[in-house]
């Protein structure tokens, strides 16, 4: 005999964040599950992107936002919805990329590792920016002029100039720690960015900090960090930037 059970339906929801992700890109859920605390509710959907970090490919991953959106839960109403592309961001342009978001869901806030970095180098009263990332010099080039374009001066840009994204997540520890002491060695800057949300380098920012002496920022967690900003969300008390692990904290 088949039994029908009456039911109720709960209609409180924990504020979701939507996070849209390079179908390549292998680190930052991972990240994102380590910094988001527990009083969010993370979704993630992946858009195609070209294997090879070319300008190009890069610029045609806007005509695959809104598809890749449309794949989130039917009706969903984010609180904030985040493209997890630093280098797509930088080519395609800030202001862009928030139009894209803003069009394809319905979301009261969005965010861009560059939207992020730019909030927390002003909460830092960073001004003077070292970058290291992975990309290829035509767009390393044109992300760190993205950079000077709103008001950060790159003193040292650096990369690995590695032409295609498969290999960014499988650069090791070691090479981003001796990237991070040349650039150092170069230039001085009142903080290091770590580009690129599929670098491995979360766990590297604590450990950066006490060698180089100077707030060492990565794409996922200022992304995170922004996200909540934007939702009133505190990490670590206000206006701090919060670290993995032993949630070390800097001070704005």
């Amino acid at each position: 005999m088949n039994v029908v059970f009456p039911h109720t339906l709960d209609t409180e929801r924990l504020p979701q964040i939507g996070l849209v992700v390079l179908k390549s890109d292998e680190t930052i859920e991972r990240d994102f599950r380590d910094l988001l605390p527990r009083t969010v509710e993370l979704l993630v959907t992946r858009v195609p992107a070209g294997d090879e970090l070319t300008l190009d490919n890069l610029t045609q991953i806007q005509n695959h936002l809104r598809e890749a959106v449309g794949l989130f839960p039917t009706g969903v109403d984010f609180a904030a919805l985040a493209y997890g592309c630093t280098s797509g961001t930088a080519v395609l342009g800030v202001p862009r990329v928030e139009a894209l978001l803003h069009d394809a869901a319905n979301t009261r806030e969005v965010s861009n590792p560059l939207s992020a970095l730019l909030a927390a180098s002003e909460a830092l009263g960073v001004r003077r920016i070292g970058v290291l990332s992975p990309y290829s010099q035509p767009v390393s080039d044109r992300l760190c002029g993205t950079l000077g374009e709103h008001g950060l001066e790159v003193a040292a840009c650096g990369s690995f100039a590695v032409p295609h994204e498969a290999m960014v997540v499988r650069i090791d520890a070691g090479s981003i720690l001796f990237g991070a002491a040349q650039l150092a060695r170069q230039a001085h800057f009142d903080a290091l960015f770590l580009s690129c949300t599929n670098l491995r380098t979360l766990g590297l920012l604590e450990r950066l900090e006490e060698q180089l002496g100077v707030p060492v920022m990565s794409s996922n967690q200022v992304l995170a960090w922004h996200l909540m900003q934007q939702l009133g969300i505190e990490t670590e008390g206000p206006g701090r930037l919060f670290r993995t692990g032993s949630r070390a904290v800097v001070s704005a």
